[in-house]
């Protein structure tokens, strides 16, 4: 018999895997453990299995990072992972001097800090439009750095102090995230297009020494004068003890904004006179588990979490995933686009663990076009872009075909995440957009573990959809969903479930901030199943080739009549079928006088397109012909905005939760929260329709 679930469209597979450092990372397992491990799948299990302490313990042999101290146990596996164990006790280090030192390399008897050349160029830095690209080496990296360590210690900065950017992807932003952190300190960040109101609801929480700020930010071909910006962030950090001002950094270089007038606010030049020009880094190592980084869960609803990430946990895993699953060296040039308010701000400065090049780029990939911005791949020899299903389809609509502009001759992979990377832009990606020999690496996790769940690995070919499989270390699972609370079940593959993690793994969050109790934390990730993290995806593996597809997020999983989907499954047939939308929203709707839940489409129309019933019809048809009938919206209306973060995410649980009747607070994470207000009307669907008979009635459209 046919198999219920036959393998999709093979895409890519490496031409040498046995040349892969994964491959050579488990041929070296197979001799020092006297396994026969053979397959990725294999690897993992082992990775994740009863010996998963003697994977992490191989892992630190390899990544080589720099750390002094001992350990005797690489974690007590008997401990549940909602009490967060800790790995590798006994152990110092530091993130800083592994970026700025570590010797990247596979034999662990190499740690030097003379590996990383001084004249070698470690930065790239692009301003929108690539106007401006200027060049940092390790030499003046580390240079710049040491004297900003040392003003902010002549300041009072000390280990546990935290320090937090407002600013774009510039080299003075990489530089503070450095000098903090080689003081033991924490760093946090921010796009300076986040709204006063969210900003200071991250500041307030965390208190920071000193908030560091560009002074002016350009964006999408404008330039906008950031200092009343800096003042409402000063007024608003007047209650704070630990506040002791704000840096401006130029964002034009040699040419910083006049402050006068604005109080306890200094430029960048100004502070760093207080280091007396002495350029030597010291560096102070820490536990394993102290805190290093300070990150934001979205908070579209309320006040985000400040989720802390302990500084060898990060370290190990982005080893990890960076050697093994993305085989980054040192000659790689990596062009991750992001801005500093997401976690893939630290992808952008992990890389350079490796000895690689980070590309720093600043402004909109559409500003001028998206060939301007496609174009720096070509010229700065990108072996690895870093980007968002969003521009992928960008560059679909607009018939742009990367491989016929530019020479990608030295690009060896693209990565996507941020949002679900549909079936059809696979297959564009390779049929029409890119070279075949590029790896397409679509990847999930994020924020909660500064890491992944689900990405590449080089072992094993890239089918259409999804991702290609689990992260080594990581216990991924999928529960079914219908279990409410209790013990949980894992359901067989090619069923979907709730994404949930069933052993620890070292880069957990450590805490949140300012969740003494620790209470926030174990309701975030531990209450719905009992010691086993719920990461709040729905996804399902495939049977035949262990594709991870995420389905949506399972706040926002679509449930009418007991049929479970995720709102992509609705996307993809959009994005695929009708480019006259320009973009959708699909939540639930279940009020309190429901029996069961209703599934709205909102549609976004592209300029010189009309909402119509016949388009309606259309979009309900080829839901029901390429999904099911079940999966066709009850409701479909026209919108004129949907709600995104400041990173372009779209937001669907505020919308699901309006429109069944609930009023919410929107945070500062939303980048157009005033969005939400048109949404309202339809928490009262039946006047909304009845006033749609009316209109058309007389001869008027309306939604």
């Amino acid at each position: 018999m046919p198999s219920q679930h036959p393998a999709p469209r093979k895409l890519w597979q490496h031409s040498n895997p046995n040349s892969t450092a994964m491959w050579k990372f488990m041929q070296n397992a197979n001799l020092k453990r006297g396994l026969n491990l053979e397959t990725f799948r294999e690897l993992y299990d082992w990775s994740v299995g009863d010996k998963r302490t003697d994977f992490w313990e191989d892992m630190l042999d390899a990544s080589g990072l720099i750390y002094g101290g001992r350990y005797t146990e690489v974690v007590d596996t008997s401990a549940p992972m909602d009490s967060i164990p800790r790995w590798f006790q006994g152990t110092h280090l530091n993130f800083a001097e592994n970026i700025l030192y570590s010797a990247s390399s596979s034999d662990p008897s190499v740690r030097t800090t003379e590996h990383k050349e001084d004249a070698k160029i470690a930065l790239t830095e692009i301003r929108e439009g690539n106007t401006e690209v200027r060049h940092l080496t390790w030499g003046e990296l580390r240079r710049r750095v040491g004297v900003l360590a040392n003003a902010l210690r002549a300041r009072g900065v000390k280990k546990g102090d935290r320090v937090a950017v407002v600013a774009s992807t510039s080299f003075d932003t990489f530089i503070v995230f450095m000098a903090i952190v080689s003081l033991g300190g924490l760093f946090t960040s921010s796009s300076t297009d986040m709204g006063t109101k969210g900003i200071l609801e991250r500041l307030l929480q965390i208190k920071p020494a000193y908030v560091f700020v560009d002074d002016w930010a350009v964006y999408n071909g404008k330039t906008i004068d950031l200092r009343p910006k800096i003042q409402e962030i000063v007024q608003g950090m007047s209650s704070v003890s630990e506040f002791k001002g704000v840096v401006t950094q130029p964002r034009f270089p040699g040419k910083p904004a006049d402050l006068d007038g604005v109080p306890r606010t200094v430029t960048l030049e100004g502070f760093l006179k207080a280091a007396h020009g002495n350029e030597e880094l010291k560096i102070e190592r820490v536990a394993f588990r102290d805190p290093f980084l300070i990150v934001y869960s979205s908070g579209t609803t309320g006040v985000p979490k400040c989720i802390c990430h302990s500084t060898g946990g990060v370290l190990v895993s982005v080893a990890k995933e960076g050697l093994l699953h993305r085989e980054i060296r040192p000659d790689s040039v990596v062009l991750q686009y992001t801005t500093t308010g997401w976690i893939m701000y630290l992808a952008s400065v992990q890389c350079c663990l490796f000895g690689s090049r980070s590309i720093l780029y600043d402004g909109s990939p559409f500003q001028p076009s998206p060939q301007a911005f496609l174009s720096i791949v070509q010229e700065q020899r990108v072996t690895d872009f870093g980007t968002s299903p969003r521009f992928l389809h960008e560059l679909q609509k607009r018939g742009i075909i990367p491989r016929s502009l530019f020479d990608l001759s030295a690009l060896r992979s693209v990565s996507t995440t941020g949002m679900v990377l549909s079936e059809s832009q696979f297959e564009w990606f390779y049929d029409t957009g890119f070279p075949a020999a590029v790896h397409l690496r679509n990847i999930s996790g994020g924020t909660d573990l500064a890491g992944c769940f689900a990405l590449e690995n080089p072992l094993e070919p890239v089918y259409v959809g999804g991702c290609q499989g689990p992260c080594l270390g990581t216990k991924l699972e999928v529960y079914d969903s219908l279990i409410e609370s209790g013990p949980g079940r894992a359901i067989p593959h090619g069923e979907p479930g709730e994404l949930v993690a069933t052993a620890s793994f070292p880069n957990q969050p450590v805490f949140f901030w300012g969740d003494e109790t620790g209470e926030r934390y174990q309701n975030a990730y531990y209450t719905r199943f009992p010691h086993v993290w719920t990461h709040g995806d729905f996804i399902q593996m495939h049977p035949t080739t262990g594709q991870i597809l995420f389905l949506g997020r399972a706040d926002g999983v679509l449930n009418p009549s007991g049929v479970r989907f995720g709102s992509s499954d609705i996307y993809s047939v959009i994005e695929a079928h009708f480019p006259e939308v320009a973009d959708s929203m699909c939540v639930g709707q279940r009020r309190p006088q429901d029996d069961d839940e209703s599934v709205m489409l909102f549609l976004k129309m592209n300029d010189g397109y009309e909402f119509t019933e016949e388009l309606i019809a259309k979009v309900k048809g080829k839901i029901s012909e390429e999904r099911s009938r079940r999966h066709v919206p009850k409701y479909v209306f026209q919108t004129w905005d949907i709600p995104t973060t400041v990173n372009l995410k779209k937001v669907e649980l505020p919308v699901k939760q309006i429109v069944s009747g609930k009023i919410i607070k929107p945070s500062g994470t939303l980048a157009n929260p005033e969005s939400l207000k048109y949404y309202e009307q339809f928490a009262r669907v039946e006047e909304v329709l009845e006033q749609k008979r009316k209109d058309k009635a007389q001869g008027r459209s309306r939604l």
